[in-house]
């Protein structure tokens, strides 16, 4: 009932997972990652466990393909479920069940993965992929958007459209972006404007926040206003 995309992008080493499906939420159970640790995506018959259990191991120093080897190993309804991760070295292990409803699969390149089940075909998978690697130049949760777009182009959900939600993980283990479209009649349409909004002025005030390098943040509004200003005039230009 979904297809997701998990990557890091080569440039400032975050990582990043969206997600879309016909289906409510997408967003609250499915998607997963941490700041320095990695990401994953939990689909199909989901395991909601697989996500907090995932990031545990992660944090371990556990390599994804044992984390998969780990989650779905001992669950009974292994067959009926899908995962993907990603670790913090790079590494890449994707886990489609032999009961999840065609079409379904999923695909490992350089740095990321794309899995999904109940699509209208392969070409989902086949083009989330090809739209990712085309586009290096856009910045990267623009990059994660442009793919699942492509894929929605190829059929995307079998059954239509609902919900869409994206994270994006940098040096903390709060996000530095987190959207989530829970209902809506053309999800990634609302994902992609909802990612322009937060250029505004969220991504700018979120420079300030408190961080493990610097762990009060900047407080001094004077300050946080007048970078963001100086960041939005910036974009303007």
């Amino acid at each position: 009932m979904t297809w997701s995309i998990v990557a890091r992008d080569p440039e400032s080493g975050a990582f990043g997972v969206v997600v879309a499906t016909r289906f409510f939420a997408v967003g609250a159970l499915c998607i997963h990652g941490a700041g320095g640790l990695g990401a994953l995506a939990t689909q199909a018959l989901i395991n909601p466990t697989y996500g907090p259990r995932g990031l545990r191991l992660l944090r371990e120093g556990v390599p994804a393909q044992t984390v998969v080897d780990v989650l779905t190993g001992p669950d009974d309804g292994r067959a009926t479920r899908q995962l993907h991760v990603q670790d913090a070295a790079g590494r890449i292990a994707a886990y489609t069940g032999e009961q999840c409803v065609p079409w379904c699969g999923h695909c490992v390149h350089g740095g990321f993965s794309v899995a999904g089940n109940m699509l209208a075909g392969p070409g989902v998978i086949a083009d989330t992929a090809t739209a990712y690697e085309a586009n290096p130049g856009l910045p990267f949760a623009r990059r994660l958007i442009a793919a699942m777009k492509a894929g929605e182009a190829a059929g995307g959900d079998k059954r239509g459209k609902q919900s869409a939600a994206l994270i994006v993980y940098t040096s903390e283990e709060y996000p530095a972006l987190d959207l989530r479209v829970d209902d809506h009649a053309d999800p990634l349409a609302e994902l992609e404007r909802l990612e322009a909004v937060s250029r505004e002025r969220f991504v700018h005030f979120a420079r300030y926040f408190a961080t493990q390098a610097s762990p009060a943040g900047v407080f001094d509004r004077a300050v946080i206003e007048a970078g963001i200003a100086r960041a939005t005039a910036k974009d303007a230009d």
